[in-house]
């Protein structure tokens, strides 16, 4: 291969950062904890976008744009809030440079600072609700659904491309209802767009659940999570729901006139998903060739690689590929004819395959004089031999095939890591191996604090879509009462 990438067996997290890099996705930047998304990377990223953008909208949501920087005040009025993002904060403190009188380039004018330091955005409740003030007079002027795209900065320590950055890229959505009813529901609503997102999108099979409270969104008196098993066996959060109860209203006196002609504090959600289904998507379908990518989310579905010695037989096939790529298009599918002359087709095939493309077509002179064309498909390495004549609708047809079985091969490796564990000797062997632990658990912080310190695994969600697991049992650490089996893995 001409880019070698790291065996998954060998150094998965290696494996992990060599894709990253070798598939063009994305870079390091100049800036410690930052990347840069290059253009293959961010073209997977826009379609996440667009096709989540266009799933939000059905719902009612529409999109706006807020400020960049929050009044450090904003966040002292919401406790929880602030005690959640307070360490990961960045902090603007002064608002211009001055050349060094000592003539050592730049320093911060010191005469500039600001009357109020602002924070970069975490996260937008804050400013956002004290906008909603100004919209919400009263409960005519509810339900308010707005989403944002945008960019978050979070100062993240330890930094890995897509899975945890200091800066990084996401949607977030604010939510305001005149009812408690509404907002909860609204917030069950949106767990369930990123969840059928996940698994007919993405391929990606997630468990949708409740995360306990101490896991729960800093503010939020709920918590709705999508969890995703990696093929290293480990946990990934895929996109959170968020109701808020009133805490925020009640912060920024969003307190509109109710129908019977009283003040009600509003009721709120926040949802989000953000770059970091990138990583879930190198991390759950990739193998040791590079990307396996959905077709639903590959920049390139069909890549053609033309095979020939003379400008006669190039000229030749390439004018069958564009005959095959105009009818692909047509079906609404992403062609790229590969007909760079400093490559040789070895090569081409290697980096496409690198690239995760869905399907590979070649074809040289005695293909085209036998009607005849290679079809490879990405997600088994296999190739056949097909006609040309109807290959488009064959190409239609195995694109839904090659959606379908990344995610089949996905359950089918997930379903086989997920395994009940009833006793804390057998946990703490289990869980070294990775997978999804169902165990009983008490309902206490203190238990939960206690397995997380032993083996850092942590309480991914209750489930309320699959594995249900309402029944009676005792706790696995501290042998008390339980009513239900929880989820519990080593995350990302």
């Amino acid at each position: 291969m001409a880019k070698e990438i790291t065996g998954r067996s060998e150094n998965y997290s290696q494996w992990y950062n060599d894709l990253v890099v070798k598939a063009d996705l994305a870079e390091q930047s100049a800036v410690r904890g930052c990347m840069v998304i290059k253009p293959y990377g961010y073209a997977i990223w826009e379609k996440m976008q667009s096709i989540l953008d266009a799933q939000f909208k059905k719902t009612g949501v529409q999109n706006a744009y807020f400020p960049l920087f929050i009044p450090k005040s904003f966040f002292s009025r919401e406790a929880e809030h602030v005690a959640g993002f307070a360490k990961e904060c960045a902090v603007v403190t002064h608002h211009r440079l001055m050349n060094d009188p000592d003539g050592k380039g730049v320093v911060v004018d010191p005469d500039a600072k600001l009357e109020e330091e602002l924070i970069v955005r975490p996260t937008s409740e804050t400013i956002i609700w004290s906008v909603y003030k100004n919209w919400i007079k009263s409960w005519r002027d509810l339900p308010i659904l707005c989403n944002q795209w945008c960019n978050v900065v979070r100062w993240e320590m330890r930094t890995r491309p897509f899975l945890r950055t200091a800066e990084f890229l996401w949607q977030e959505g604010h939510t305001a209802h005149a009812t408690a009813e509404e907002a909860s529901a609204k917030a069950n609503e949106m767990v369930q767009v990123y969840a059928k997102f996940a698994r007919e999108t993405m391929a990606l099979p997630v468990i949708v659940g409740h995360k306990n409270p101490n896991e729960r969104f800093a503010g939020a008196l709920d918590t709705h999570t999508i969890e995703a098993m990696m093929q290293d066996g480990k946990a990934l959060q895929a996109g959170t729901s968020h109701f808020l109860g009133q805490n925020f209203a009640k912060s920024f006196d969003v307190q509109p006139a109710n129908k019977e002609g009283g003040m009600e504090y509003v009721w709120a959600t926040s949802w989000g998903v953000s770059t970091r289904l990138m990583g879930a998507l190198i991390m759950a379908h990739g193998d040791d060739n590079g990307l396996v990518l959905p077709p639903a989310l590959a920049p390139i579905q069909v890549v053609m690689v033309p095979i020939y010695r003379t400008d006669e037989e190039k000229n030749a096939v390439l004018a069958e590929f564009e005959k095959i790529k105009a009818s692909l298009e047509a079906l609404g599918h992403s062609v790229k004819i590969d007909d760079r002359d400093t490559l040789r087709p070895g090569f081409k095939f290697a980096e496409w395959e690198l690239k995760g493309v869905p399907v590979r077509l070649a074809m040289g002179a005695r293909d085209l004089a036998a009607g005849t064309i290679e079809v490879a498909r990405r997600d088994t390495l296999t190739k056949e031999t097909l006609p040309i004549a109807g290959i488009e609708g064959n190409i239609h047809s195995l694109l839904d095939d090659i959606q379908q079985n990344i995610y089949n091969k996905a359950l089918a490796l997930r379903d086989s890591r997920i395994r009940k564990c009833d006793s804390w000797e057998e946990f703490k062997e289990e869980i070294q191996k990775g997978g999804f632990l169902l165990c009983h658990w008490d309902g206490t912080a203190e238990t939960e604090q206690a397995i997380k310190d032993e083996t850092k695994a942590t309480i991914r969600c209750i489930p309320i879509d699959s594995c249900l697991c309402e029944e009676e049992g005792v706790d696995i650490y501290s042998g008390k009462p339980s009513h239900r089996r929880v989820v519990f893995a080593i995350s990302y």
